[in-house]
């Protein structure tokens, strides 16, 4: 196996129905595989997903230029007072430039919403905003909305200045897949639409470039830093020396078995974006932790070799080795 990073970056086009994570992201570009090339194909690719050999890892997606602020105790974010502990919570974005320096330089740069999201050009902020979006299912045999499952409902729907630039990363195996078929895909999916509600315009988005991601190691790493969420459940972390935020996926399947009578797959608990995993033994660089998860009718009825991407794109990190 060989593995390369590399970092997409996208414009987007229309807003999102689902927030640009990395499993939901990965799920995908399974999908549009299959569509593209056949069912054979993405079986080959996942060959081995479950034993640590994954074909694709997927982060989620960030503002162009940023990765996401580590999890860590606020004790490791040293600040004078109050009014900077309260300001230092709303900053979510470390500048790539920065993924390098020690922990407390490191810290010390992250960048709150406005900054992240701002134009160069003019240095106006274009901050993502939350709404919600009402939805209407009609009674074919009255032509109305009604009660029940005809009840008008809604949904929450993100939505980035036209043209946002957001950064991907992908951990690439080379020897199974080539850069130009994700590309290809990547593109297929801008053009159709991800996630929820794409049939009616959102997630949309072109790529802009596709490249050679390089990071240098921090001296003295010995951690590692998620772009994704994780499984590190019953891996080789110590405990004590890894932080993170649980996240529970309650998810769904999308494309033909969205329209099943069982779309909802097992619930999952997974590791948030950000988080910091030290191994109990000696570190050593490594692209992607974590692992594949299902494969054996586990997580979905409908659909039994469905897979989840517990995997996350990495960093390398130095964490004190005592705790402030």
């Amino acid at each position: 196996m060989a593995y390369a990073r590399y970092r997409a970056t996208l414009a987007l086009a229309t807003p999102l129905g689902t927030p640009l994570a990395g499993d939901t992201l990965f799920g995908q570009l399974c999908w549009a595989l299959r569509e593209a090339q056949g069912e054979a194909q993405l079986i080959r690719r996942l060959e081995g997903y479950t034993q640590g050999r994954p074909w694709l890892v997927v982060s989620d997606g960030f503002p162009a230029g940023y990765l996401p602020k580590p999890t860590l105790p606020q004790y490791f974010d040293v600040q004078s007072d109050s009014t900077e502990r309260k300001a230092a919570k709303k900053k979510h974005w470390i500048p790539v430039a920065c993924a390098d320096k020690a922990l407390d330089s490191l810290l010390a740069s992250a960048a709150d919403d406005a900054t992240a999201y701002s134009v160069p050009d003019d240095g106006l902020s274009r901050v993502p905003v939350k709404t919600q979006q009402t939805h209407n299912t009609i009674d074919r045999l009255t032509g109305t909305t009604g009660e029940d499952e005809f009840a008008p409902y809604s949904m929450s729907l993100t939505t980035h200045a036209t043209g946002q630039l957001i950064d991907v990363y992908f951990v690439l195996d080379e020897e199974r897949t080539r850069l130009h078929e994700i590309s290809e895909i990547l593109a297929a999916i801008g053009t159709s639409g991800f996630g929820r509600d794409a049939s009616i315009g959102l997630g949309k988005f072109s790529l802009e470039r596709i490249e050679t991601a390089h990071f240098t190691v921090p001296i003295h790493a010995n951690a590692f830093w998620t772009l994704a969420p994780s499984a590190p459940q019953g891996l080789d972390f110590d405990g004590k020396r890894s932080f993170w935020r649980v996240l529970t996926r309650f998810g769904r399947h999308g494309n033909i078995h969205a329209l099943t009578g069982k779309p909802f797959k097992t619930p999952i608990l997974l590791a948030g974006t950000g988080a910091i995993l030290s191994p109990s033994e000696s570190f050593s660089p490594q692209p992607f932790v974590g692992q594949g998860l299902g494969a054996d009718g586990t997580l979905s009825k409908a659909e039994p070799a469905t897979v989840q991407q517990g995997y996350a794109p990495v960093l390398p990190i130095a964490l004190p080795r005592a705790t402030p």
